[in-house]
């Protein structure tokens, strides 16, 4: 268990724990240092000094115009997508108590692609409407989730339970959608079902930036609230905390990283589940370790991505391949800890 410190200015006090700062900082280096790479990486290489000079544009014009319009707005995504997801994460497992909680078990992310194969199924629309169908869809089923899980509160094993069977309903919705679909639009739905940052522009970029700029604060600032609830409902009521409207508020914010994460790049698997995971290993404190999941599932976006690129060179892979293999391997691992340890 990392020991934890207190700084107290005045009538203000700030508990830390230095592991934990201290892998947050690593991992969001890491995060960094792999943004480079990419961005330096293609059929026009650029070695990292040059990509540091482009960016603040006193490089070649050309280096210039690869880096700010071509190749930094799909990493940028790239970073804001992964971090969402890692945040997300970190929320969902600490409500539930359960190293399952995350979109990809619960049915959130399922309900994003739900309304995102409507829209492209049924309307054919662009990508912005795309983009508000897959917000719609992972709303909706958070609101339902929510909802058929309230029962005189919302227990977080009740919270799973029923997750699990709205993710196998519209995982269902969804093929028979797919089935419904011509083979145009059968493709290109696959294609956002998997996960990709390809051909991701600015304009995918910053509507995420700004909605996890304007969540993260709230979900930080619930941080304190959020590790008493990990201690049960019963401990978090003596201690004062508002359990069922801090819950709902965490929730909501966290659905809305999720949909808008899945409404730029598709339902990247398995990044929500494991960034927080690896995170509160490495730091070995408790609670749900924000900034650490945070900076940890921007550099295993962009690491996947990265990978992804490289990895059979003249073909290219969509970045949720590489997360689903990786998650994938990982989740079986998990499942048989936990259920050495006889948690399942």
């Amino acid at each position: 268990m990392s020991t934890s410190r207190v700084v107290r200015r005045g009538p203000w006090s700030w508990r830390f724990h230095p592991r934990a700062l201290a892998v947050g900082a690593g991992c969001a280096l890491l995060a960094l240092a792999l943004a480079v790479v990419a961005v330096g990486s293609g059929e026009y290489p650029l070695g990292p000094a040059e990509v540091l000079r482009a960016l603040t544009g006193t490089g070649h014009p050309a280096d210039v115009f690869v880096v700010g319009q071509v190749r930094l707005p799909r990493v940028v995504t790239g970073l804001l997508v992964g971090g969402a997801l890692g945040v997300a994460g970190a929320v969902f497992q600490s409500l539930t108590r359960n190293p399952l909680g995350s979109p990809d078990v619960l049915g959130f992310t399922q309900g994003a692609a739900t309304g995102a194969l409507a829209v492209i199924v049924l309307t054919g629309g662009g990508s912005l409407a795309l983009a508000g169908g897959a917000a719609a869809g992972g709303l909706l089923t958070g609101a339902a989730i929510y909802l058929l899980a309230w029962r005189r509160g919302v227990h977080g094993y009740r919270l799973v339970l029923v997750g699990i069977g709205v993710a196998a309903l519209l995982t269902g919705v969804n093929g028979y959608l797919l089935t419904r679909a011509q083979i145009f639009e059968a493709g290109r739905a696959v294609l956002w079902l998997t996960g990709s940052l390809d051909g991701r522009g600015w304009d995918s970029a910053l509507p995420l930036l700004a909605v996890v700029a304007a969540l993260l604060p709230l979900v930080a600032g619930c941080g304190r609230a959020l590790r008493v609830l990990e201690m049960g409902d019963d401990t978090a009521h003596a201690l004062g905390v508002p359990v069922e409207r801090v819950r709902l508020g965490l929730l909501a914010a966290a659905v809305l990283l999720v949909c808008c994460a899945a409404a730029a790049a598709g339902p990247v698997a398995f990044v929500a589940l494991t960034a927080p995971q690896l995170a509160r290993r490495l730091t070995r404190a408790p609670g749900p370790n924000l900034v650490p999941a945070l900076c940890l599932g921007a550099a295993l976006l962009v690491g996947a991505d990265l990978l992804a690129q490289r990895a059979f060179p003249g073909h290219l892979l969509p970045v949720g391949v590489v997360t689903g293999l990786l998650g994938g391997g990982y989740l079986v691992w998990l499942l048989a800890t936990e259920r050495r340890a006889g948690r399942i």
